[in-house]
């Protein structure tokens, strides 16, 4: 039986209800606040940023996260943003579903393996049948979806400058947010299947005159009932086996020497 989890970011610590499950010790400190969804099959959400929000973006405690979700058996995982749009045709209140990524993060632990050598590919960084699932939860949603893009992931907890956001344009980037890394090669460390819902809550700097936080969590609470119909809907339509290729994604140096 497939097993699920939903990781949440801004405005979304209550989208789902469900039983709190027992906190799960990792070796970077205990994760207490995961909930159980009732679904035909095992379903969790977890708010990325703990109780309340409390820790900012680039705070989190993205590897007691990911560990967590690893031991309770989770070969999927749904991970929701909210993002700001740097493409003028790409409008607040849109959902992309990113197909890249960049990586601008500068102080984040982005691995398990701190004392062994181990590499994942991260040529096709999403899984393609999460993404297809979530692609086809928003058409039937009928909401405005695009189905690729770049995410620009950057330190935080600041937002962009307005020559920041005109560099990563220039390289290719679609959406820019401050979560998907290290969670995502976390994830594929541990063979996780892991896609992303990106939220477009503003446009970015630049094409903005100016960002607020307020502005992201409105728009995100707007958007409630839509985002959790979408991600229920994409649960459910993620395949019972795996056909993908990213729980091979991990590879250790010890292995072929």
């Amino acid at each position: 039986m497939k097993r699920v989890a939903i990781i949440g970011g801004s405005g979304l610590e209550r989208l789902l209800a469900g039983q709190q499950h027992s906190p799960i010790s990792t070796p970077f400190g205990d994760v207490s606040y995961i909930k159980r969804i009732e679904a035909p099959f095992p379903l969790f959400f977890l708010p990325r940023h703990g109780p309340q929000h409390a820790a900012p973006p680039h705070a989190v405690n993205y590897r007691a996260n990911i560990w967590a979700i690893a031991a309770l058996d989770v070969s999927r995982i749904i991970a929701v943003s909210a993002v700001g749009s740097m493409d003028p045709e790409i409008p607040p209140g849109s959902f992309v579903i990113p197909d890249n990524a960049i990586d601008f993060t500068r102080r984040r632990t982005a691995t398990f393996f701190e004392n062994e050598a181990a590499h994942v590919d991260m040529t096709q960084p999403f899984c393609p049948e999460v993404r297809s699932a979530l692609i086809n939860a928003c058409r039937e949603n009928q909401v405005r979806v695009y189905d690729n893009g770049v995410y620009v992931c950057t330190e935080g907890p600041r937002f962009e400058t307005a020559a920041e956001i005109q560099f990563y344009r220039r390289i290719g980037g679609t959406v820019v947010g401050m979560t998907l890394f290290p969670e995502l090669p976390l994830a594929r460390e541990k063979g996780i299947c892991y896609a992303s819902l990106c939220v477009v809550t503003n446009f970015a700097a630049g094409i903005s005159s100016r960002i607020t936080v307020e502005e992201v969590f409105t728009r995100m609470r707007k958007l409630t009932a839509t985002i959790r119909s979408i991600l229920l809907r994409a649960a459910t339509l993620i395949p019972e086996q795996r056909s993908c290729t990213c729980g091979a994604a991990l590879q250790r140096v010890a292995d072929f020497i």
